[in-house]
């Protein structure tokens, strides 16, 4: 039984320290609307986000046109980099990568966020069999949980992710059979 799951990485926001509450920015609501347009016609069953409000934002059109909530999933969450700001962040993203069992003070190493997202995307795996299913994400957790199940979707993936993107993986049972990715870059 094929079941399909459409990461979206969130549309563009408009930057606050606050993790939870950053909102989509003008340019980040315009695409949310092209990602709305383009899961219209891919037969969706439900709606999962972080619970992050740029992703939740992101996804909040084709769960409108659906007519369903939006199931929150804190797991979906971006990984944690450091418990305070970086001073540098290409350094502290590139040493992560790197490392998968390295972490800043107060931050998840790629191995342990990994593991958070992977599971989370098994729990949805159980609940939906056979069904289509859109993850609002983020970057970073979007591109470790694609990386566990295939070693190409690596630190230069997440580096040419667009802001929103949309990766189908779909899998049979739990194991990965395709990628394909549904966004088109305006």
């Amino acid at each position: 039984m094929l079941t399909s799951i459409y990461f979206v990485r969130h549309a563009h926001s408009t930057y606050t320290p606050d993790e939870y509450e950053r909102p989509l920015s003008e340019h980040g609501f315009q695409a949310m609307r092209t990602v709305t347009d383009l899961l219209q016609s891919e037969h969706i069953d439900e709606v999962y986000s972080s619970p992050y409000k740029r992703a939740v934002q992101t996804v909040e059109g084709i769960a409108s046109f659906l007519g369903i909530e939006i199931n929150i999933m804190e797991d979906f969450k971006e990984r944690v980099l450091a418990q305070k700001s970086v001073e540098d962040f290409s350094y502290a993203i590139t040493k992560v990568w790197e490392d998968y069992d390295f972490s800043w003070p107060g931050g998840e190493s790629n191995r342990l966020a990994q593991k958070r997202g992977v599971d989370a995307t098994m729990a949805v795996l159980d609940h939906h069999p056979g069904k289509n299913i859109v993850i609002g994400t983020h970057g970073n957790m979007m591109a470790l949980i694609m990386n566990s199940f295939d070693g190409q979707y690596g630190f230069e993936f997440w580096k040419e992710l667009d802001m929103p993107d949309i990766y189908k993986l779909s899998f049979e049972g739990k194991n990965l059979s395709a990628v394909q990715r549904v966004w088109k870059r305006d």
